[in-house]
């Protein structure tokens, strides 16, 4: 097609821009055939191609086509590694040629707020720096291969209760610091080719129709420059939403949404220069993926499915294995129990559920990479798809369990439990689960619990167990990666992207979620997940960045490359990580960075910096991290900025969140001075911790007749007078000090405290 934007706009009619802005159907956009613009399909997916078949129903939601299911995106999270995920990225992103599918429908990188969000399995991360690197190198993956990926679902989506109209009432340092940021590094890192909208308002605006977050903060703060696409459904207002920035309604809206466009126009509510920057975007859209069309594309399914194994591996976490029951010797009896290890949960359900090239089948798998020398029992256990305790069922683990030297119970939340389109109740796994452990558990002591869940379950039953591997959703090679790591193939190197609480009423949003009818306020503020447990100091089931391995890392020789800097420099930490044990094995080292004395609240720690590395027995590698100024700053609501106050700033590093092994301190000077406006109820204290008037402010101890106070106990001086407004000096001062010496004092605080220009 032409490549000339401006003349194909020019040769539009006002009904073919309108048209261009929403779609043909379902799946894919509107051509202009006598303009040589082509329709174009996007399509489900996050982490496998979902392209429907023209047979499919009118919900898009059955019948795709095969492609290879990868973990969904809470297992992905949990490997940590960037590389890794770029390359499933490249793998959908052969897969969407192949099927010449233009964009793909992820990633989803909405915080987890709360472990009942029923979409959680979809997203990454309750932290917005993992969730955003995680973002970013997916992004990178598939737009490597031409194919275009949206970015969902901005903003402020966590829950499925009410998604469609609730609205997110969130402050708006909390906005920025959490919920957007886990959208913002991957935006300016990765640039994406498209961003989702979410269905949901955001402080009493739809996300569809509000300007600040599309335009204001999207693409003039973080210089987004592709097209923003409802996510199915979600457009309010189809004029203001186009308005706001939001260029493609999707689906089709069978001609309402075009038809509102055409008479805002010729009314004059809408300006032509309006629509004809949303179709210069979506045609900017089109010119890049005809750019980037390859023909006669094919993939390797066998290829992708290995690749898919090799990721499954790295997002398992193990959380417990007593007495190092595992890796199992492939030797001997094991009884494995559990339908899921025949009928596998491996994705979540509704618009991201894959249909397969090919699916393992874990109890085939384990008896595959244990060879002939084991032997192996199988019991149901439970009825897939019901809560119901068989006692039949029961009884026949119980006997399998019995003869075998360990049982592998293959358990999880069943497909009910977790979905689009509604959130979990609670965090329990099914009572016909919890009376198996119980149940083997009388005649078994070596108890391994293989879980298959998109998000934290409560397990008051880990203490009848030896091992508990955290499988998560994890793709079509689920079964093969399980008996990979069971039988030590590789060694688990998972570590968990979010918290697993000890019960459901620690969670931090537990008495403000979901909401009251429409509305959800997110009252815990910036202290999610590790935020709050940290700062509350209450513990976890498993923190976050827990994982453990078949061999041990030991940490040493924390540097800092300077022991000061200011705001516009950055600084190098490394750190050595040496293999202590016997087997190979890769370690995530996490750097977490903290404000020692803060104005504004803020957590202990947060998350900064994240690398993976592999380790043979005995290797030791040196690992970096540059830190620059966001790594230090919080967001000034009132700068409108992010800012970093001066001040000392630990650096640690370790093994997760509850696990630092070494710490630094760094000097941070900032260079912006904050506009102070000095009034009549500013405190003596304010004035006593600004360095620029504390010194002035000590005169007005006399007035308050506690010189000998401020000399003899500073302390107590600073209690008494900290929070005392200078107006009150006039009352207390008893003639000594009048309203005109207020007012010429407040001319000389504020003539103090005015931001000079600072001295290079």
């Amino acid at each position: 097609m032409a490549t000339d934007i401006h003349n194909l706009i020019s040769q539009m009619t006002l009904e073919e821009k309108a048209g261009l802005c929403s779609g043909l159907d379902f799946w894919h956009t509107k051509g202009i055939e006598r303009l040589g613009i082509p329709s174009l399909m996007m399509t489900d997916g996050p982490h496998g191609l979902r392209k429907q078949k023209d047979s499919a129903d009118h919900l898009g939601l059955h019948n795709s086509v095969p492609a290879t299911c990868f973990p969904s995106a809470a297992g992905l999270a949990s490997s940590w590694n960037r590389e890794l995920i770029r390359r499933v990225g490249e793998a959908l992103g052969a897969e969407c040629q192949a099927e010449e599918v233009a964009v793909l429908l992820g990633p989803g990188t909405n915080i987890k707020r709360s472990p009942l969000n029923g979409r959680n399995f979809e997203y990454f991360s309750e932290d917005p720096y993992l969730s955003s690197e995680m973002a970013a190198n997916h992004i990178k993956g598939v737009q490597s291969q031409g194919v275009g990926t949206s970015l969902k679902h901005f903003a402020a989506n966590n829950q499925e209760h009410r998604r469609m109209s609730t609205d997110a009432v969130i402050d708006e340092r909390t906005l920025r610091e959490i919920y957007l940021a886990s959208f913002e590094g991957a935006v300016k890192q990765s640039r994406p080719w498209s961003v989702m909208c979410s269905y949901n308002r955001v402080n009493g605006e739809y996300a569809s129709e509000n300007e600040a977050l599309l335009t204001r903060i999207l693409r003039d703060e973080w210089g987004f420059d592709g097209f923003v696409v409802s996510d199915w459904g979600a457009v309010n207002e189809r004029v203001k939403a186009l308005q706001a920035g939001l260029e493609l309604e999707m689906p089709s809206s069978g001609g309402i949404g075009d038809a509102a466009i055409v008479a805002a126009v010729n009314s004059g509510q809408l300006s032509m220069e309006t629509l004809d920057l949303a179709v210069e975007r979506l045609l900017s859209f089109i010119c890049e993926r005809a750019a980037n069309r390859k023909g006669n594309i094919s993939f390797d399914p066998e290829q992708h499915h290995r690749l898919a194994r090799e990721a499954a591996r790295e997002s398992m976490v193990l959380l417990k294995n007593e007495d190092s029951i595992l890796p199992l010797a492939r030797e001997g009896t094991l009884a494995v129990i559990g339908e899921f290890a025949k009928q596998p949960r491996y994705q979540g359900g509704g618009s991201s559920h894959v249909h397969p090239t090919k699916l393992d089948d874990a109890f085939a798998e384990l008896q595959a990479v244990a060879g002939d020398s084991a032997s192996f029992l199988y019991a149901q256990g439970y009825e897939l798809g019901s809560d119901e305790i068989d006692e039949g069922l029961l009884r026949e683990a119980r006997e399998t369990s019995a003869k075998s030297d360990a049982a592998v119970l293959f358990l999880g939340l069943p497909d009910s439990y977790e979905s689009e389109g509604y959130d979990r109740s609670h965090l329990s796994l099914p009572a016909s689960y919890i009376a198996l452990i119980e149940t083997v558990a009388e005649v078994q002591n070596n108890i391994i619990v293989v879980l298959s869940n998109g998000s934290p379950v409560e397990m008051p039953w880990i203490g009848k167990t030896k091992a508990v591997l955290e499988g998560y959703l994890g793709g079509q090679a689920f079964g093969g990666a399980v008996a990979d790591l069971l039988f030590g193939v590789v060694s688990p190197s998972g570590k968990l992207a979010e918290t697993f609480p000890l019960k459901l009423s620690d969670n931090p949003s537990f008495l403000n979620f979901p909401g009251e009818g429409d509305k959800v306020e997110y009252r815990e503020g910036l202290f999610v997940g590790y935020r709050y447990y940290d700062k509350k100091e209450l513990e976890p089931l498993f923190p976050f960045g827990f994982g453990l391995s078949y061999t041990e890392f030991e940490y040493s020789g924390l540097k800092l490359d300077k022991t000061g800097m200011d705001d516009t420099e950055t600084v190098q930490a490394s750190v050595t990580v040496k293999n202590t044990g016997s087997r190979t094995g890769r370690e995530i080292v996490q750097l977490y960075v903290g404000d020692l004395e803060s104005s504004v609240i803020r957590p202990l720690q947060e998350l900064k910096g994240f690398q993976k590395v592999e380790l043979q027995p005995g290797e030791a590698r040196e690992i970096s991290f540059t830190l620059d100024k966001r790594a230090f700053a919080y967001y000034n609501v009132e700068l409108g900025d992010w800012h970093v106050e001066s001040g000392a700033f630990r650096i640690a590093v370790g093994s997760s969140s509850r696990d630092i092994r070494l710490s630094a301190l760094l000097e941070v000077a900032s260079t912006t001075q904050i506009t102070v406006d000095i009034h009549r109820n500013t405190t003596v204290g304010e004035l006593l911790d600004n360095p620029l008037t504390a010194e002035t402010a000590k005169k007005f101890s006399s007035i308050f007749g506690l010189e000998d106070a401020m000399e003899d106990n500073p302390d107590m001086y600073l209690a008494m007078m900290k929070y005392m407004p200078l107006r009150a000096m006039i009352g207390f001062g008893q003639g000594k000090y009048t309203e005109a010496d207020l007012t010429r004092d407040l001319h000389e605080l504020n003539a103090l405290a005015a931001p000079k220009q600072l001295q290079s």
